[in-house]
């Protein structure tokens, strides 16, 4: 057979396999096994090299013809099977444009987000700057150098994750006051927010995994009455004008002289109720005045500088805030739950 017949042959077999295709697949498949690189013209088109010299020119002319027929075919082929595509795809997904829009969900903050925030904006406001610290702490920074001896209980392996004897979970963010007073640079206010963790049983008022709210302030002559004074403000700020505080003694290592306090009761004002079971207070912070000891490990001078720490459960400002009795729900993700925030 002469190359001017073979040509003939594949360009006829080519667009009759093209009209009869069914669908883009089966015609890219024939695409392929006609104009592909070790296609059927292709490997016609090597006979050339037996054409007598005076007919090449005439014969590459013939396969030029051949190769663009068959491609004018495959495109008008394609065209109609993708249109045909579309029209079926157009039938089975049709649209109702008198139908409402689907309305997207929009997330929001979660409680736990939305009280630390507020806790963050109130003493923002004061003048104090927000800082961080690590959650793999070292135990020096986690207990020795806040005045918690190797022997105290808070040490015990059933209160802390250990990862080694000198590493663990960090079980206060306290550590980052440490973090603070060792960069020297005093006076300073400083609050940290962060998650802890303490080997607890989870109910409704304990996780081994929860979050604490620390505020610190070190400057000559800081007194018991500028610890008072501050939280006094941030309880009418986080709890409404008519908020009342009052200090009861308390023991902090880390603390001296130490207290807790606690907000009249902003459901009933005091008088007593359900939410602060009659007694119309709720505790709500432990603080007190920052140890000499504790001020000196970490290189400042007790005689020249005094300091008052705080420490909040985020948790709790958040289950008393927006009146949730069990903290199981800030981690569950139950969305009706959520949205109610």
């Amino acid at each position: 057979m002469s190359l001017k017949e073979k040509l003939a042959q594949i360009q006829a077999e080519a667009i009759e396999s093209m009209l009869s295709a069914a669908d883009p697949d089966v015609l890219n498949d024939i695409r392929v096994r006609f104009l592909g690189k070790k296609g059927l013209l292709t490997e016609a088109s090597k006979g050339m090299k037996d054409v007598p010299a005076e007919e090449r020119p005439k014969m590459g002319q013939l396969v030029n013809d051949t190769k663009k027929a068959i491609e004018e075919t495959l495109e008008k082929r394609k065209s109609a099977l993708m249109a045909a595509v579309r029209e079926k795809k157009m039938a089975a997904e049709t649209i109702d444009v008198t139908m409402p829009g689907r309305k997207s969900a929009i997330g929001h903050r979660h409680p736990l987000t939305l009280a630390t925030e507020e806790v963050e904006r109130i003493f923002i406001g004061m003048g104090y700057e927000v800082i961080e610290g690590p959650e793999v702490e070292y135990d020096y920074y986690n207990f020795e150098a806040l005045n918690i001896p190797p022997n105290h209980p808070a040490k015990d392996e059933q209160d802390t994750f250990y990862i080694n004897p000198q590493i663990l979970l960090r079980t206060q963010t306290s550590s980052c006051q440490v973090h603070a007073m060792e960069r020297g640079k005093v006076p300073f206010k400083v609050v940290a927010p962060g998650r802890v963790f303490r080997s607890d049983e989870v109910d409704a008022t304990h996780s081994p995994n929860f979050h604490q709210f620390e505020g610190m302030i070190v400057d000559k002559d800081i007194t018991f009455s500028d610890l008072k004074g501050t939280l006094e403000q941030f309880a009418i700020e986080l709890f409404g004008p008519d908020t009342k505080v009052k200090f009861r003694p308390h023991h902090f290592p880390f603390t001296e002289p130490s207290a807790e306090m606690d907000v009249s009761c902003f459901k009933c004002g005091g008088k007593g109720c359900r939410f602060c079971k009659g007694e119309g207070w709720i505790e709500i912070l432990g603080c007190g005045m920052v140890h000499p000891k504790v001020l000196k490990m970490s290189g400042i001078d007790p005689d020249e500088y005094s300091g008052f720490a705080l420490g909040v459960g985020l948790e709790r400002i958040a289950l008393l805030k927006y009146e949730i009795d069990d903290m199981r729900l800030l981690y569950e993700n139950d969305i009706r739950f959520l949205k109610q925030f």
